[in-house]
């Protein structure tokens, strides 16, 4: 993983007389085979040879070889290419004089520069390996970055620690951000915790999570607007990526760090994301002790429920002072598509009917959004998704094991992923795939576990009974952790 430098263009580093030679004889193999023209030069170009239009020896037609190439400075050998329509003379080297391929390798490369796919980059950079992140997006500010984010002990915070940043993330968390709020459809406040800076789960922008990885990462790791269009196999674990802008690269180990819809995962599983039959609808009340005083008070300075009857308000107050909403309802697949989110007015009394006969001020929430309204279908990728050991090749967080919000693991799950494969890769220099043997023998069952904890949150949350099935959730938590003292 290591014998390429950066940006280096497709093939291995070959030092020595002896190997040399071989790579010759296996560019000769592959000529024969079809391959173009453009290829067996560029192979030949890093070996110092001349291609030119001169006429092989007539004993090279008829087979025996004749002394077709010389290797100035390295080996001086005989091999016939006339069977590729190509001969090759000796010659100085000149680099202008041969167009070289714009296909360029990478050791190691991510698609993704989210926070899974940071955290890996981050974790080989510590311990000194080369990687290259490729990332849709145009910029780092190209787009907000969501609402907070609760990073547990045991995966999101445990992965900071391994990237030597959990003190850098301390500084950053939302006090008072883990409070929380259950109310009824009735705007009848049942549960009412307060942050007493004793949780293990803090609460952090995901803007200023993703900042912290990506400051701690040379300025050039992160290749911005880099759409993957394809990824194909071209064998011994290597692989060919093509972006949209019509150039390609190479690599020897490709993680697909893409969410959902990962343009990775084809080559290890024929898996794709399915509806689970909830869709939210995001929208935000900006400066709420400001603008929106009333709500403010009613959802409270940290994570906030209103459920009830299969649908409900999920929130939490933002470092910035604005809520953050999203409605929630167990509904058909197709109807955010029935809904014109292009004109607010009709998107908001399109979500107000699914919540006709709650209390006044839980609707307001929804009459007084800042912006637009985002649909958003939830979906998910089976329980226990996993894939035979395909060489060169994994993934990590949603592209993995991509499932509903409602164990509140999506971030803190793809973090761990980046963190145990930076570690495994780096444990295992050299050995890749003991390498990913290792990480997957931890990501699938953590995967697993977690889908069906997600799955499960899924049915508590929304059911006809809601929000008792919560309440009695976090009753028998506290009881547990009573009986632990």
């Amino acid at each position: 993983m290591t014998g390429h430098a950066r940006g280096s263009h497709v093939g291995s580093a070959y030092t020595g007389e002896n190997t040399a030679r071989e790579y010759a004889v296996a560019q000769y193999e592959t000529a024969v085979k079809g391959v173009t023209n453009l290829f067996v030069t560029n192979a030949f170009v890093m070996l110092g040879v001349r291609p030119s239009p001169c006429t092989p020896p007539a004993a090279a037609e008829s087979g025996p070889p004749g002394r077709a190439l010389t290797y100035e400075g390295v080996v001086d050998t005989v091999v016939p290419l006339t069977h590729a329509g190509l001969s090759i003379c000796p010659g100085p080297l000149t680099k202008a004089s041969f167009p070289m391929s714009s296909t360029t390798h990478h050791p190691i490369a991510v698609i993704g520069a989210g926070l899974g796919g940071l955290t890996l980059a981050r974790v080989l950079h510590l311990r000194g390996v080369e990687v290259a992140v490729f990332e849709l997006e145009a910029s780092a500010r190209a787009r907000v970055q969501g609402g907070m984010l609760d990073l547990h002990e045991e995966t999101g915070q445990t992965a900071l620690r391994v990237c030597e940043l959990h003190d850098q993330f301390l500084a950053k968390v939302h006090r008072g951000g883990q409070a929380m709020r259950i109310l009824d459809r009735h705007a009848q406040v049942l549960l009412d915790e307060a942050d007493d800076g004793s949780g293990g789960r803090p609460e952090i922008d995901r803007g200023d999570l993703r900042d912290l990885l990506l400051g701690s990462l040379p300025e050039d790791t992160v290749h911005w607007g880099a759409k993957v269009t394809s990824a194909r196999p071209l064998g011994d674990g290597r692989h060919e990526v093509t972006l949209a802008d019509g150039t390609a690269f190479s690599t020897d180990l490709l993680i697909g760090a893409d969410g959902a819809w990962s343009r990775v995962r084809p080559l290890v599983s024929g898996a794709t994301p399915a509806y689970t039959g909830v869709s939210f609808v995001e929208f935000d009340l900006l400066d709420a002790e400001g603008r929106h005083p009333e709500a403010a008070h009613l959802l409270g300075g940290g994570m906030s429920f209103a459920l009830g009857d299969n649908k409900g308000f999920l929130g939490h107050r933002e470092t910035d002072g604005s809520l953050h909403l999203y409605t929630a309802v167990r509904v058909a697949e197709d109807w955010l598509s029935t809904i014109d989110f292009t004109d607010p007015g009709l998107a908001k009394a399109a979500v107000l009917e699914q919540f006709a006969d709650w209390a006044p001020e839980l609707r307001q929430l929804i009459t007084d959004a800042d912006g637009p309204l985002v649909p958003r279908k939830i979906h998910a990728l089976p329980i226990g998704h996993r894939w035979p050991r395909t060489p060169g090749v994994t993934l990590l967080g949603d592209a993995a094991h991509l499932m509903s919000p409602f164990a509140g693991e999506g971030a803190n799950l793809a973090m761990i992923d980046g963190a145990d494969l930076g570690r495994c890769l780096a444990e295992h220099l050299g050995d890749t795939e003991a390498a990913l043997a290792s990480y997957e023998a931890l990501l699938f069952p953590r995967g697993e576990d977690t889908a069906l904890q997600s799955a499960q949150g899924q049915e508590i949350i929304f059911n006809e009974c809601a929000p008792r099935p919560l309440l009695d959730m976090f009753a028998s938590f506290e009881a547990g952790t009573a009986r632990g003292r």
